[in-house]
């Protein structure tokens, strides 16, 4: 039913399983494109903050998103699956619309994502970058909730 199937991945247990789904549901069919997406890092003003050296620090989350790309898109390839990657750069917007604008643009039939089941407070104070995307999104989205 579906051809194109987007499925950002972050690397947690939840994000695994929404992979899992995704593979399943593909059926060697349809086609996978894992994402993962790089959030913007702003420099600290505060006191105690000089020493970090944010240009490391970018590129040790690059690093990180290029290992949880590989590990996805080895983990597809081991289910008899193939996958193309992309790491985005947010540059400043919500990775719930990065995900939703990769999305259009590729464009996908369908987005597979793993939500947190975050609650009450924590939930109303962090958002959800997967609640962002079932509510910005043009095409169906399905939910994968953690174990």
């Amino acid at each position: 039913m579906y051809q194109r199937i987007l499925v950002p991945v972050d690397g947690s247990a939840t994000s695994e399983r929404a992979l899992l789904e995704a593979i399943r549901l593909a059926a060697g069919k349809a086609q996978l494109r894992l994402v993962y997406v790089i959030e913007e890092i702003y420099p600290l003003d505060t006191e105690g903050y000089a020493y970090i050296d944010y240009a490391t620090l970018r590129e040790a989350v690059r690093h990180t998103g290029e290992r949880v790309l590989a590990q996805a898109a080895e983990k597809t390839r081991h289910s008899g699956a193939t996958a193309e990657i992309a790491l985005l750069e947010a540059g400043g917007e919500r990775v719930a619309d990065v995900v939703t604008n990769e999305a259009q643009n590729w464009p996908a039939d369908l987005i597979v994502i793993g939500t947190h089941g975050r609650t009450g407070l924590s939930r109303l104070l962090l958002g959800s970058v997967a609640e962002g995307v079932a509510h910005g999104a043009s095409v169906p989205v399905l939910l994968v909730r953690g174990e």
